[in-house]
């Protein structure tokens, strides 16, 4: 069990410093009025399709079909963030975003909308949206130096839900005065800002010696990275199950306004306003909060309020004590997702960030999807206040989950150690040269036997991790102070990606292994091509290998820049 502590998630600075920077400036508030787009378009098509049709379902349906791009397209557009220029990568997204946009208020103004179109309008703004978002979430730290990252993270969740306090509410009064047509134009337009800042921003890349991996493969490494790590695995768990829960009175709002409080589209628009600037208050309360509780005990405190907030929606038939019990939901609704995101965040770092949060954002977006789906077939059955009542009961019991998976310590993963030099060989390799063996072997006190062994367990998760597999540590039975630690690489290739993957607190673990190596000799280290029968070439002369796809050889002074032996 990972032990929890104080989530030490923002410094006493002041949350506007990421604002002194220009880049971050300029993004931040173009974002900010594209959020306000999508939050008004959200409006107008939740309440065209109350008009449109009658089944809570299919109301629901408009934020799975939001959401559902998300879940089915967050690991291939986390691979992608993390493969090529995130700046392009966000502007292709918007050009889809507001292609569809586009379509929609063409399609409405016309008046050939039908609920199903109208879903999948929903659904392809939301691919815009979901290819857009790893990358939009890891080029933060593109634009600010990692001192001020927690706050710029926090301001960027500000940013959605300022637009959230005055988005709905605005979108209510436009579909009110003009119909939901005007929403999706105004959305569309709004993207425009953020396109222009976005292309006038001049990233800087950062370099790398190695060869792009193939998408495929990119994937394959980030979906093998969070697998073997623990502390992302529960995260994710606890944004999946809490999305779930918690989902449903987003999802049926419209209904909530419309059935509980016998209100229109303006009071939908109000209720949404009211979860916004709940959401507001929340995040400017991070940091009082982090003094006080300790992460598990801040999420725990905030389910318990979502569900007693829910509950009093539900029983509620005013609009004044609806909004009241919607700010106080928006408040800790956004408390537990920064929690979440923040930890995903500063957990993984900078080669897989785009793809750990992007399977967190499906996580997330995942739980929403069905959420609105299963809560908008629940009120069909059993009305919406009880459907509300039922959600609030299993968020007072969504706390026995800490119990097993307790909110992590944040590891400051986030910044990547500086590039190893490569291993000296004298065979001729190819990039896809390979399997590669590695075998490293360690002489250990007797008496150190067992935290050696322990040790090593934190070894093999991050090795396998950054790329290898077949990992196993034996111990000599001849010669008990012997261990032999062994792990496969795909390809030579692979495996220069893994040596130089390596963050500061795993090299830290290295250190700690390589601390308990007794003796005159230092650590042997056997690095093995493996070679199936057949696969030997018996010929004196090696033939004529590219010099492009020939493996780079350390030179001497290279190698002398290890003190200690590299694996």
């Amino acid at each position: 069990m990972i032990e929890p502590s104080k989530f030490d998630l923002f410094s006493a600075e002041d949350i506007a410093a990421p604002l002194r920077y220009p880049t971050f400036r300029r993004i931040w508030l173009a974002s900010l009025l594209s959020n306000l787009g999508i939050l008004i378009q959200g409006v107008g098509a939740a309440w065209a399709m109350t008009e449109m049709a009658s089944s809570a379902d299919k109301v629901a349906l408009v934020q799975t079909a939001m959401m559902l791009p998300v879940m089915l397209i967050a690991m291939p557009a986390g691979a992608i963030a993390d493969m090529y220029d995130r700046r392009i990568v966000m502007l292709i997204s918007l050009a889809v975003a507001f292609c569809g946009a586009t379509a929609m208020t063409a399609l409405d103004w016309l008046g050939l909308t039908t609920p199903d179109l109208l879903l999948v309008l929903c659904f392809v703004v939301g691919s815009g949206m979901a290819l857009m978002g790893p990358a939009w979430a890891s080029s933060v730290g593109e634009q600010v130096p990692s001192e001020v990252l927690p706050s710029a993270v926090a301001l960027n969740g500000i940013s959605y839900n300022i637009a959230r306090s005055f988005g709905p509410a605005v979108g209510g009064v436009v579909v009110a005065l003009v119909g939901a047509v005007a929403a999706f134009a105004l959305n569309a337009v709004l993207y425009l800002p953020l396109m222009v800042a976005l292309f006038f921003w001049r990233r800087v890349p950062s370099p790398s010696r190695l060869p792009r991996e193939q998408l495929s493969r990119a994937i394959v490494s980030g979906v093998r990275y969070i697998t073997n790590s623990p502390s992302i695995k529960i995260v994710l768990t606890r944004t999946m199950v809490t999305s779930l829960v918690g989902g449903s009175i987003q999802a049926l709002m419209p209904l909530v306004a419309r059935d509980l409080v016998d209100g229109g589209a303006q009071t939908y628009g109000i209720l949404l306003g009211a979860f916004g600037l709940g959401s507001v208050i929340g995040a400017l309360n991070l940091g009082e909060m982090r003094k006080r509780m300790t992460g598990e005990e801040a999420v725990r405190a905030c389910t318990i309020s979502m569900s007693g907030a829910i509950a009093a929606a539900a029983l509620s038939h005013s609009t004044v004590l609806t909004a009241a019990a919607l700010v106080l939901a928006g408040a800790v609704w956004t408390v537990v997702w920064t929690l979440f995101n923040i930890g995903v965040q500063l957990s993984a770092p900078r080669w897989v960030a785009g793809r750990s949060l992007a399977a967190w954002q499906a996580a997330f977006s995942g739980g929403m999807a069905i959420s609105g789906w299963g809560w908008g077939r629940l009120a069909d059955v059993a009305g919406v206040e009880n459907t509300l009542l039922i959600s609030a009961t299993l968020l007072l019991a969504l706390p026995l989950l800490g119990l097993a998976l307790p909110m992590p310590r944040i590891n400051a993963r986030g910044e990547d150690a500086e590039l190893l030099a490569d291993p000296e060989v004298r065979l001729p390799l190819t990039d896809r040269s390979g399997p590669l063996v590695v075998e490293i072997e360690y002489r250990v006190a007797l008496e150190n036997a067992r935290p050696f062994h322990n040790l090593m367990q934190g070894i093999q998760l991050y090795r396998q991790r950054n790329g290898a597999y077949g990992w196993s540590i034996a111990r000599d039975i001849a010669d008990p102070e012997l261990w032999t630690e062994r792990y496969h690489c795909p390809t030579w290739l692979d495996y220069l990606r893994q040596r130089n993957r390596w963050t500061k607190s795993e090299r830290a673990l290295d250190d700690q292994a390589t601390a308990f190596h007794i003796g005159p000799s230092p650590l042997r280290v056997r690095r093995m091509l493996e070679r199936p029968f057949g696969s030997v070439r018996w010929k004196e002369n090696v033939p004529d290998l590219d010099p492009n796809e020939v493996a780079p050889v350390a030179t001497s002074e290279q190698s002398k820049l290890q003190s200690r032996v590299q694996t």
